[in-house]
């Protein structure tokens, strides 16, 4: 069998082993050191806009410490984006709270303005509007950001950008991550860059970084003894993995640049093929790093479905997947609320991802378009 292709794995740079060697050599295998004071300036510097960074064991736990720092409560409502993965909404649960999801628009699959206003409209008419919206870029297209920050302001309701998925991908000039009265980073072992597992709160607010600290230490208050007015939760990224953060953030823009060539490589292979859209940003306000690149296929027009490309690509070894199935949807959230015309199903029900990885190389291509010709012939 054909070795495998898969659809978006760890890509190390060279430095990483670096900075993991300091943090032997000098004993600081723990939650807290060099690394970890290393890889939040490097990420401030990054992304710049002001932004304050506090390095965690996953963006998970950042969204959880976001809801907290919001003091979103049992019983409270949150609007949370439905296509997206199940962590976006997961912690709207950790802290007892309702979630109510909003769907996609059609041009960057992300959260729909008009759905959002319609939802806080009757929410404002019926006297609770939720403690929090929470926004997801979406497989590393960037959001309406304008319309949705606007909407939010006019509500006054806080709004929190999931940009796991997001690290290089620019709104009109502005990084992603920086939008929102915080916003959260992912580092697991399939984004655009990794640290093993790990994540990041960002915030223009000092005050933001310091609580989201403080609460991922276990919520030690000041004393010579071990003492805790607020529960608190163990969070914090390791300096070692840190370290690996660390050299991963020196080669960023080269896996940016490599994952848009991806993008690039699939526009071209089904330019010719009707029924088949490779998902693109809508206009030059929106920069994706084009974590993972992504179609939706017409059958009507294709000739065979999103499930007969994964099949044959399954059947060569090669890893694609359908796109996030949309939490409004799961069963593990049914009957919670949702305001939508149906977009982001008919996203999930067509759509797909196909490999994404910055180390894939001219021989993968090869194979991904040997199958996706002859699917294109067969049909």
């Amino acid at each position: 069998m054909n070795s495998k292709i898969w659809l978006s794995s760890p890509h190390m740079g060279g430095n990483e082993l670096k900075y993991i060697h300091e943090a032997f050599e000098k004993n600081w295998v723990a939650p807290l050191g060099p690394n970890v004071n290393g890889f939040e300036a490097d990420l401030e510097g990054f992304l710049g806009n002001d932004s304050h960074v506090t390095a965690l064991s996953s963006g998970t736990a950042a969204l959880h410490l976001a809801l907290i720092s919001l003091r979103v409560q049992a019983d409270d409502v949150v609007f949370c984006q439905s296509m997206t993965f199940s962590a976006s909404a997961n912690p709207i649960a950790y802290v007892c709270a309702k979630p109510v999801f909003i769907d996609s628009e059609p041009d960057t699959w992300n959260m729909c303005p008009e759905s959002l206003r319609e939802g806080l409209t009757a929410s404002a008419a019926a006297g609770k509007l939720p403690k929090a919206v929470i926004v997801v870029h979406l497989y590393g297209m960037p959001a309406k950001m304008d319309e949705i920050t606007a909407i939010c302001n006019e509500f006054e309701v806080p709004l929190i950008e999931d940009a796991a998925e997001a690290l290089g991908s620019t709104y009109k000039g502005r990084n992603c991550g920086t939008f929102g009265e915080m916003s959260i980073l992912s580092f697991n072992g399939n984004k655009i860059i990794t640290t093993s597992g790990g994540g990041a709160l960002v915030s223009k607010n000092r005050g933001y970084k310091d609580k989201a600290l403080f609460l991922s230490t276990q919520a030690r208050d000041e004393a010579p003894h071990y003492q805790h007015s607020e529960i608190g939760y163990n969070y914090r990224l390791s300096n070692v993995c840190a370290g690996i953060g660390r050299g991963q953030m020196e080669v960023l823009n080269e896996r940016v640049a490599a994952r848009r060539k991806n993008h690039d490589f699939y526009v071209d292979l089904f330019k010719d093929l009707d029924g088949v859209d490779v998902f693109t940003e809508p206009n030059t306000d929106y920069f994706s790093n084009h974590w993972l690149s992504a179609i939706t296929v017409d059958p009507a027009k294709a000739g065979f479905t999103r499930e007969d490309l994964r099949m044959k690509l399954l059947a060569d070894n090669i890893e694609s997947r359908p796109l996030w199935k949309p939490m409004h949807l799961q069963p593990v959230f049914k009957g919670a609320g949702y305001y939508g015309n149906g977009v982001s199903e008919n996203l999930f029900e067509n759509g797909l991802c196909m490999p994404s990885g910055s180390n894939l190389e001219p021989v993968h291509f090869q194979r991904i378009g040997t199958v996706v010709n002859r699917m294109m012939s067969m049909s």
